[in-house]
């Protein structure tokens, strides 16, 4: 079932929660950035700061206990999205490692009436990461559309019904 929440500035957000347990996230993850890496665009998305990252080559993707390492040679980033025996307690291996996982599809945004994503938090409930699917308000160089084009949220559709089962 999903969750609506409100945003402060007024936009609703829809999401839906994809189970975290075992190496489901990793899955997804490896599958997001592994095959539609060129579709995507990823980094975290706080209140006064929003990274929106696009891979201009397909990241070289590796786990090391729990955590999947996407790199494009320039750059890289870990996340925490299995199990992590590595930590001084085992405390701090659940807060590191993905604890909530939900694809979301946002509404009244202000740069575009609406988003798809995909959205990781740790176990202390903080933003790990976003990541932005095709948007169909958006042609290819981010520009706005004057028709949306329905077709471009297909990817988060078929993930979103293959992950969170909807």
């Amino acid at each position: 079932m999903a969750t609506i929440e409100r945003e402060t500035e007024g936009s609703t957000t829809e999401y839906f929660d994809v189970p975290v347990a075992g190496d489901h996230v990793e899955r997804l993850m490896r599958e997001v950035f592994g095959e539609h890496w060129a579709q995507v665009a990823a980094g975290p998305i706080i209140e006064g700061s929003a990274w929106e990252i696009r891979f201009p080559a397909p990241p070289k993707l590796s786990m090391l206990d729990g955590y999947l390492t996407v790199d494009v040679g320039a750059w890289h980033f870990h996340l925490c999205v299995n199990d992590h025996r590595g930590a001084p307690s085992p405390e701090l291996a659940r807060v590191r490692r993905v604890a909530r996982a939900a694809f979301f599809r946002s509404e009244g945004d202000s740069c575009v009436p609406g988003s798809w994503g995909l959205r990781l938090w740790n176990g202390r409930g903080e933003q790990m990461i976003t990541v932005f699917f095709p948007n169909p308000h958006l042609d290819d160089e981010l520009r706005r559309l004057r028709e949306p084009r329905w077709e471009k949220t297909a990817l988060w559709e078929d993930l979103r019904r293959r992950f969170a089962g909807r």
